[in-house]
């Protein structure tokens, strides 16, 4: 099942305090990036951020659920923690400070079998 639009609205007026926010639209769910970092996902109309030990100690005991079949558990965030918009910015920034700078591709160069 996909994630509707008005999920992707809830979550990205709720998490608008964390930063510079964009959501990418990925097989009909959605992956949420902080100033660049992947750092969150909307999956089944779920809220999954990714887990980090600064995040599992901020929240304590994280509710886990995996964002789709095969996935890594995540942290999954319910409503409830939603509405507390400064408890999930402050995780998010949490977590953004310990993720992996991402690394910039290098451009593709066309084949001439392409052009």
């Amino acid at each position: 099942m996909s994630s509707s639009s008005e999920t992707l609205e809830f979550v990205l007026e709720a998490i608008d305090g964390a930063g510079r926010i964009t959501a990418k639209k990925m097989f009909g769910e959605y992956g949420i990036y902080l100033d660049g970092k992947f750092v969150a996902l909307i999956c089944d109309e779920t809220f999954f951020i990714k887990p980090t030990p600064a995040g599992e100690a901020f929240i304590g005991e994280p509710e886990w659920g995996a964002p789709y079949p095969g996935a890594k558990p995540h942290f999954q965030i319910d409503g409830d923690k939603l509405e507390d918009r400064d408890w999930v910015c402050e995780l998010l920034r949490l977590t953004f400070e310990v993720l992996p700078t991402p690394k910039h591709k290098k451009p593709r160069v066309k084949k001439k079998s392409e052009q």
